[in-house]
């Protein structure tokens, strides 16, 4: 026989929705897999795996780079969907290559405020999940 014992947390859940960020007004579409090799490429400069990738937003345009006073420096330049005003955000590299893993289609959607502000990652096709990004200072 098999003892299941459990205990019931009093309190209540918190809001999960207070998380994700509601008015990201500048939407990045990216090719899925174009986007992950040009990170993991710009990426391998840093001797820590963590290092904030910069991201470079233009009008359809996105340039990532990676600056490394001991190894040098990396720069890659990808075409996108976007149409916003120009934008510099820096993220964590591991972060934008394990949500683009987890992402199904071809297209990433991220929605950005500005370089301070979380950034809401998703499927540009599927809705049903969504990942929250917080932002790194470059």
């Amino acid at each position: 026989a098999i003892v299941l014992t459990s205990k019931l947390i009093d309190g209540t859940f918190p809001d999960y929705n207070r998380v994700i960020p509601a008015g990201n007004d500048k939407v990045l579409l990216v090719d899925k897999a174009d986007f992950a090799a040009a990170v993991d490429r710009v990426s391998t400069v840093s001797s820590e795996r963590g290092r904030a990738v910069k991201l470079s937003l233009t009008d359809g345009k996105l340039v990532l780079s990676v600056t490394n006073p001991d190894s040098g420096s990396a720069t890659e330049e990808l075409e996108v969907d976007y149409a916003a005003e120009p934008l510099d955000i820096g993220f964590n590299s591991r972060y934008l290559l394990d949500i683009t893993a987890q992402l199904e289609g071809d297209t990433a959607e991220l929605k950005l405020a500005d370089s301070g502000s979380p950034t809401l990652v998703r499927d540009s096709t599927k809705s049903d999940a969504l990942y929250v990004l917080m932002p790194m200072r470059v």
